[in-house]
């Protein structure tokens, strides 16, 4: 696929077709990694180790008689106020 780096506003952008972004299994809205190699720019998806996260269906799995409790961090180690 050719296409050309624009301007948008302050920032440079390269658009890619729905299909271009289909074939390397990514969406509009996904995370992807950008690095220059040896000169050649390298765009890689960035994969979620569990996929996309629902909030609500996690709180619903939270068991009714959870209780948090607290964690000893142990003392400080730097110049911190307690």
């Amino acid at each position: 696929m050719l296409t050309r780096i624009q301007k948008w506003g302050n920032s440079q952008g390269v658009r890619l077709t729905r299909e271009l972004l289909s074939d390397a299994g990514m969406e509009v809205g996904d995370g992807v990694d950008v690095r220059a190699r040896d000169g050649v720019l390298v765009v890689t998806p960035v994969r979620r180790v569990r996929g996309r996260v629902d909030l609500a269906q996690l709180v619903r799995e939270i068991p009714a008689d959870y209780e948090p409790g607290e964690f000893g961090w142990g003392p400080p180690a730097g110049e911190e106020a307690w």
